[in-house]
């Protein structure tokens, strides 16, 4: 009787200690689903979905928190995503793995159309996601932090 209740114990400190080593690995990477948020005012921005595909990352908007006077729509990006829905846009893509960082890929800023060099890591255990958008060199940008949410 006492084997049996000792490997109980040890059955149930493996499965929580294997859970905990999963979830320990899906916050160290940025797939999931983020907030971002205005610079400016603090409110809640846009929910993003990281997901890879082609070993690169990508992130698509899935949510929207618009002020009463904003357009669903990209108004002011050219191309074919002129007037697209804001929701289902891909504003970060072609980010690839280096070292802690993801490099290498693009941000749209669906407020201005415009698209600019891109990188991201992880901070804070993988509850924080250091967005930056730049133009040339990392130095020429600005930075969001964005907050996991599931």
């Amino acid at each position: 009787m006492r084997i049996l209740k000792q490997s109980g114990v040890l059955t149930f400190t493996l499965a929580a200690a294997l859970m905990a080593s999963a979830a320990w690995a899906e916050n160290t990477s940025p797939i999931g689903l983020w907030k971002n948020v205005d610079d400016t005012s603090g409110k809640p921005r846009a929910l993003i979905r990281i997901t890879e595909a082609n070993g690169a990352l990508q992130g698509k908007i899935e949510k929207v928190f618009l002020a009463p006077n904003e357009s669903p729509t990209c108004t002011k990006c050219e191309g074919a995503l002129k007037n697209a829905p804001v929701i289902g846009l891909v504003i970060l893509s072609g980010l690839k793995k280096d070292g802690a960082e993801f490099t290498g890929g693009q941000i749209l800023d669906p407020d201005n159309g415009k698209t600019y060099s891109s990188k991201i890591y992880l901070t804070d255990g993988g509850k924080t996601l250091n967005v930056r958008g730049y133009i040339g060199v990392s130095l020429l940008g600005r930075s969001q932090i964005w907050q996991r949410q599931e």
